[in-house]
């Protein structure tokens, strides 16, 4: 989804403040802020709610987007999440009353992903292999591990923010 004229952002060279073991992380970031902003701006409230074939709808992804960096961020400094983390997980589905709007959820997410490059920007390179624990299980990991996942989650969300964006406007409402 990137114009011809312009390099993908790992094309573009280094980011200021940014260590180089995590410049692929924060070039996908950037990436996928860029590419769901050209992919869900303009989408009507009914196509960011719809459902194709019982895919998950674009609003959806983008909550999830904004939610999950969120939550994979305080997994990062070693917190648990709060029940407001939580119940935000239950609500992502849900188009709200009214629904979200496609400017609005748009700019959650990339506010989420502006905190996640400041996030990068500012971890200490030394704690890269610090032990963290995810979730209920305490299924270990480490910040490097995280903050990579961070990345390589956003981007597989952002590939289907994009599917789904040009399903729901070749597809008639309805159907």
């Amino acid at each position: 989804m990137t114009t011809p004229t312009r390099p993908e952002a790992w094309l573009r060279g280094p980011i200021p403040g940014i260590d180089p073991r995590l410049m692929p992380a924060a070039h996908a970031l950037i990436q996928a802020a860029e590419d769901l902003e050209r992919a869900a701006l303009g989408l009507t409230p009914a196509e960011l709610w719809r459902t194709p074939a019982g895919a998950a709808s674009v609003g959806f992804h983008l909550k999830h987007i904004a939610g999950s960096i969120t939550r994979l961020l305080a997994y990062a400094r070693g917190e648990r999440l709060t029940p407001e983390q939580l119940q935000a997980i239950a609500l992502e589905r849900e188009p709200g009353d009214p629904p979200s709007g496609a400017p609005e959820l748009v700019r959650r997410a990339r506010e989420s992903i502006d905190r996640a490059i400041d996030a990068l920007r500012h971890t200490d390179p030394a704690t890269l292999f610090d032990a963290r624990a995810i979730g209920r299980q305490a299924l270990p990991t480490n910040v490097l591990g995280l903050l990579f996942h961070l990345a390589e989650h956003t981007q597989r969300h952002t590939g289907q923010v994009i599917t789904t964006a040009k399903i729901v406007r070749g597809t008639p409402a309805g159907a």
